[in-house]
């Protein structure tokens, strides 16, 4: 008998989830990502380069895609696709992580959702193998929006998020890089210039080392996710846009959820995730036409390069860019599309 209760309150439970969420439209659920932008070109770029990225790129959008299709949350579904990002060194966020001048890899990652304009960040941490997912429980398990250093590890150990030493994060070929750009004394973003690396695969000219995603669920709900190793050869504790809301993550369920990439210290004055959604809001600016409007006119004039991707609530993408090229793509109604240059 008391099984037979268990059950029905069960079912009555679930009743209750989906009537407080709506009846839910897998035709609309959207996922779009991207894995940097920069001087990436063509020219630049091997087949075999260009194979490894496309691959990476839609493993992340079908991981992320497979949540929302069984009925997972938009927040579920940015840090699955980020995680995969961030577990590639591939790309500048996690395993693929830069160097700083000091020679450490420091992380930063930041999500948002857009239902309850909660928000979690992480800045400057070096042992945290997932930066996304700490920063996901210090905006559900936490009263703070963000943390920084050893009090962000700490907070993550606690939280039983997986430690990981620090030379998890070394790559030989960052590492080179490094060492390249401490000998000319100046400092780059991402990727670097130059050749002769073993490791070809990273050597595609500047590159501005960010990934990100943002998605809408089938209830609606948008989300944002951005994580990033920062700047190579960065020094004094540089933070960047992508953990600061509103300039590199932003999301609202009455606009649109955005995650951007691009020289960071341009981004954050320009608040330009915010000032996407601003747009929408106070202008009545379509998706495509405000993100149009802060990357490639505000953000030119201002000297500042790079792009976005964001999504609104109707399903509609905008993934514009003002540098050579941006690793990006986006899945709908089952279908992926991945792409690197212009």
């Amino acid at each position: 008998m008391k099984k037979h209760l268990y059950i029905l309150c069960l079912f009555l439970l679930a009743g209750f989830v989906g009537l407080a969420q709506g009846k839910p439209d897998y035709g609309k659920i959207t996922l779009v990502i991207h894995g940097g932008a920069g001087t990436i070109t063509k020219a630049n770029m091997t087949l075999e380069k260009e194979r490894a990225y496309k691959e990476k790129l839609n493993e992340a959008l079908q991981t992320g895609y497979a949540v929302l299709a069984k009925g997972g949350t938009s927040l579920d579904a940015v840090e699955a696709a980020v995680r995969v990002m961030e577990d590639s060194p591939l790309f500048n966020a996690g395993k693929g992580a830069v160097f700083t001048n000091e020679g450490k890899n420091e992380l930063d990652a930041a999500i948002m959702d857009g239902k309850t304009l909660k928000a979690g960040a992480i800045a400057s941490v070096t042992t945290i193998r997932n930066p996304i997912s700490t920063a996901r429980a210090v905006m559900e398990q936490s009263e703070h929006v963000m943390m920084i250093g050893a009090g962000a590890e700490k907070f993550a150990k606690e939280k039983g998020q997986e430690i990981v030493d620090p030379s998890y994060f070394h790559t030989e070929t960052r590492y080179q890089q490094l060492q390249k750009l401490k000998d000319k004394e100046k400092t780059e973003l991402d990727h670097g210039s130059g050749s002769g690396s073993a490791e070809k695969i990273f050597i595609e000219g500047k590159k501005f080392g960010t990934v990100g995603a943002v998605a809408l669920d089938a209830y609606g709900n948008l989300a944002a996710a951005t994580s990033t190793g920062g700047m190579t050869n960065k020094r004094y504790g540089r933070v960047g846009d992508a953990p600061i809301i509103g300039a590199g993550t932003y999301a609202d369920n009455n606009t649109c959820a955005v995650s951007a990439t691009g020289h960071g210290e341009y981004f954050i004055r320009s608040v330009v995730a915010h000032d996407i959604a601003a747009l929408m809001e106070y202008k009545g600016y379509a998706l495509q036409q405000a993100a149009d409007e802060v990357v490639m006119n505000k953000l030119v004039k201002r000297g500042g390069e790079g792009g976005v991707i964001a999504v609104d609530s109707k399903g509609n993408v905008a993934m514009p860019f003002n540098s050579a090229g941006m690793y990006r793509g986006y899945i709908k109604n089952g279908k992926a599309e991945v792409a690197i240059y212009k």
